[in-house]
């Protein structure tokens, strides 16, 4: 009996301490427009695999530098796709990780409710005095908004009107502040369920920019690292797919 009691005791000692050892731990660099998204399916991958994610939020370009100076970053979820080609080219990614996890929808945003009309007419008329936008060297939204202003023949008239942000969570910040009347954010910002949550908006069609691309890739730091492999994984499941739907991405 005593043996039989040792023999259970050391593999549930044993057991113990391999658990740990099958979890890792995986520092994610993440676009600010994805925050929300990308909160909730860090959760529910947290609670199906026990690896935990430890996530950073913002500007695209600025990780991308973080990232050339050595920040101890294993994924990057950027806002477009030049920053992970870029990365794979530098050697600082592994090529074959490279996907679209996301596309992004660029929307023009009040938080005064009917301030902003369903077709964006607002822009023409000009009765605001200042307009929040992503920086666009930065922020590939502020780029997209620069393309979609630019269609438009209103770039020239509404530069000077520009609040710029760093990236898309200060610029959401100028515009639910009431330091800009509107800005252009991104959907997910605004949206929760398939619905725009306050305020008023202009969901802007796609085809009047090009399209906002946000790549993921396994950077070269994490290439042996489980919890990144499988996380990335799990990015291209349904359930992770149906959570990027409802903020108003393509998946």
């Amino acid at each position: 009996m005593k043996n039989i009691m040792k023999i259970v005791l050391v593999a549930v000692i044993s057991l113990l301490f391999a658990l740990p050892a099958l979890a890792a731990e995986v520092h994610v660099a993440v676009a600010a427009n994805f925050t929300a998204p990308m909160k909730q399916i860090a959760a529910e991958f947290e609670k199906e695999t026990g690896h935990k994610v430890v996530l950073s939020f913002g500007a695209s370009g600025k990780f991308y530098a973080q990232i050339k100076n050595g920040a101890p970053f294993q994924i990057l979820l950027s806002a477009d796709d030049e920053k992970p080609i870029q990365l794979v080219k530098d050697g600082l990614a592994v090529a074959d990780s490279r996907f679209t996890y996301a596309i992004g929808t660029l929307v023009l945003w009040s938080a005064k409710p009917g301030f902003v009309d369903a077709k964006g007419e607002v822009l023409g008329k000009g009765h605001f005095n200042k307009i929040a936008i992503a920086n666009p060297k930065l922020a590939p939204y502020g780029t997209a908004a620069i393309e979609l202003l630019t269609k438009q023949g209103l770039l020239t008239s509404l530069t000077p009107k520009f609040v710029q942000g760093e990236n898309i969570s200060q610029t959401f910040q100028f515009v639910s502040t009431g330091n800009a009347e509107l800005g252009f954010v991104a959907l997910s910002q605004v949206m929760k369920d398939g619905k725009v949550t306050s305020g008023s908006a202009w969901v802007v069609p796609g085809k009047l920019h090009n399209p906002i691309r946000q790549d993921a890739v396994l950077l070269a730091t994490g290439k042996d690292n489980a919890a990144a492999k499988a996380l990335l994984e799990y990015l291209k499941s349904a359930k992770a797919k149906t959570i990027i739907r409802l903020y108003g991405y393509e998946s």
